[in-house]
């Protein structure tokens, strides 16, 4: 794995060298940090990008070379520029949702797919209209997954029969389940938040994938679901610390790590281990991953995780609104599309107690990182060599 870091550290600094002498890449005079971009620019910008495909059912990402599920290349910037994308139309949209919605119908599936992620994120109810008619009309799940997630961020009380006939004869089983949460996103009032927006406006691409195997752990402040701040920098000199970033509430994988992490729970604190499990998403979807709201149905399962999730859950479930922290750390937020929906790279960060980097795992697809006992295993004995045995490789 060096050599990926080393590639990405490589990377960094020619694009901050690329910002200093003012050669970043231009879509109409514009640089991809301007803060004056406009919305035009913003999708003209998303529509030159050559993006992986997705797959036959519009759910997955699929590595161009490899036409497998997933991405192996560390290096593509398809998450860039998403993520920057849904800022910059989000920065615009105090004054352009008009514009915003326009992106809605245009021929790219992904301008569709940003600006129904920015109109959520602003709680634009004047695109409720807009956003129902991607629900009925839109030919992409992607798509129309994304308009569910904006309807139930708006609160969009206008919605709800809508929403409650798709979750009933939406012929995909993503949008079924995105709808479910949305409808009670609304019924509880739980829609996009200040922070959220906030975390958008505040995106400094700067930061991005500054983080080195051998360096200090950057420290970042992050709030769990019950709204209480942590920091790693807390356990300095006490505890080492694993960062493991999960997807969503719809990730069979994920609950498989929180059922091995209630298990290991004594394990873990004999080896004097802080585990934070780090979500890309606002206080509501963090809250139903942990099983603080709703209990969906779902496909996988046919067991509740909500009794033993209330019961069990010891650690903090980070809420990494806008990705901001898994940017800095390369999990690239938004790399790939999982179940309908762009998250980030699966990703488990180790820190030792002096704060130094021991392990940043990038997983090539949803089920490629290290298990929790894996994860363990490398603490208790300080070798941290880690390749998944299905991992991409391009």
């Amino acid at each position: 794995m060096n050599c990926d870091y080393l590639l990405k550290s490589l990377r960094i600094v020619f694009f901050f060298s690329l910002t200093i002498l003012g050669m970043i890449p231009e879509t109409n005079g514009q640089t991809l940090s301007d803060n004056n971009i406009t919305v035009s620019q913003v999708f003209a910008r998303v529509r030159a990008h050559e993006f992986h495909p997705l797959n036959e059912d519009n759910s997955f990402t699929l590595d161009r070379k490899l036409e497998v599920a997933g991405i192996a290349d560390l290096d593509n910037d398809d998450w860039q520029i998403r993520l920057l994308a849904v800022r910059d139309l989000v920065r615009a949209g105090t004054k352009d949702v008009n514009e915003i919605k326009k992106g809605l119908v245009d021929q790219s599936v992904h301008v569709r797919q940003v600006s129904a992620t920015a109109l959520g994120i602003l709680g634009a109810q004047s695109a409720i209209d807009a956003l129902e008619q991607v629900l009925r009309e839109d030919k992409n799940v992607m798509v129309r997954s994304q308009a569910v997630i904006a309807l139930g961020q708006i609160e969009s009380k206008k919605s709800l029969k809508l929403l409650g006939e798709k979750l009933i004869d939406d012929p995909s089983r993503d949008v079924r389940h995105q709808c479910e949460l949305a409808i009670d996103q609304i019924e509880k009032q739980m829609g996009t938040t200040e922070k959220q927006k906030s975390a958008f406006l505040s995106l400094d691409q700067s930061s991005f994938e500054s983080v080195q195997v051998g360096s200090q752990a950057p420290n970042f402040v992050l709030e769990d679901t019950e709204g209480t701040e942590w920091q790693p920098q807390d356990f300095r000199d006490k505890k080492w610390v694993v960062l493991i970033w999960v997807f969503a509430d719809w990730c069979p994988v994920c609950h498989g790590e929180f059922r091995e992490l209630m298990k290991m729970r004594e394990e873990f604190e004999k080896e004097g281990v802080q585990v934070f499990t780090v979500e890309t998403h606002d206080q509501y979807r963090g809250r139903v991953m942990v099983g603080k709201e709703l209990d969906p149905t779902y496909w996988f399962s046919k067991e509740s995780f909500q009794q033993p999730y209330t019961e069990q859950i010891y650690w903090p479930h980070l809420l990494d609104r806008a990705g901001a922290v898994g940017a800095k750390y390369g999990v690239d937020p938004m790399a790939f599309a999982v179940h309908a929906e762009y998250i980030n790279r699966p990703a488990t960060i180790i820190i030792d107690k002096d704060g130094i980097i021991r392990l940043a795992y990038y997983g090539t697809f949803w089920g490629d990182r290290p298990t929790i006992e894996e994860t363990l295993e490398m603490i208790k004995t300080e070798h941290f060599s880690f390749e998944h045995h299905q991992r991409l490789k391009d």
